[in-house]
């Protein structure tokens, strides 16, 4: 034996969507209106000065990170978002994390595809990514002024070791990162 199932129609669903709406949400808001405004408002002020970043790879070994829009400082070792210029499979005004290791004035040396930074061991130069696809060793010398090093500790991070990101500009810094975990 089969069995019809009838559907509710069209009318007889916004009847019980509207007695719903007056019997529970009317008086759910008119109760708590106070606390939806202040979380609203705390989103929209919250989304006014900072973000969050979320690492998809492996490159660095937080995954979340907590950034501060407006705030540009690049210093030796903290941490920067900024925006991708383009290139990789990733496209222009990604936002990436990465670690700042040079900042301007400090001497980058390429020695058989391994890298430093004022003498510091920064990473090798694969010359190939996990794709295959050839990779141009980054640039050498002193960091210009409104540039620097960009750092991840992953042995298949995408980073200054690589002519595709090289030195990042300060223009593409849009804050501050700091890693939550």
């Amino acid at each position: 034996m089969m069995r019809v199932i009838a559907l509710p129609s069209f009318d007889t669903m916004r009847e019980r969507w509207s007695i719903y709406w007056d019997t529970v949400m009317v008086p759910h808001f008119r109760r708590w209106w106070a606390i939806w405004i202040s979380i609203l408002a705390s989103i929209v002020i919250f989304n006014a000065y900072f973000t969050l970043a979320i690492n998809v790879s492996e490159s660095l070994p937080d995954h979340v990170y907590l950034v501060v829009k407006g705030d540009k400082a690049v210093v030796r070792g903290g941490y920067v978002a900024f925006k991708w210029a383009g290139g990789g499979g990733y496209p222009a005004g990604l936002g990436f994390v990465k670690q700042v290791r040079g900042v301007p004035g400090d001497l980058v040396q390429e020695f058989d595809r391994n890298f430093y930074v004022n003498g510091d061991f920064v990473g090798t130069a694969k010359p190939k990514s996990r794709k295959g696809m050839p990779l141009q060793i980054g640039p050498t010398g002193t960091i210009p002024e409104g540039y620097f090093y960009a750092y991840a500790s992953h042995k298949d991070s995408l980073d200054s070791r690589y002519a595709i990101t090289g030195w990042v500009s300060m223009q593409n810094v849009t804050g501050r990162a700091i890693p939550i975990f």
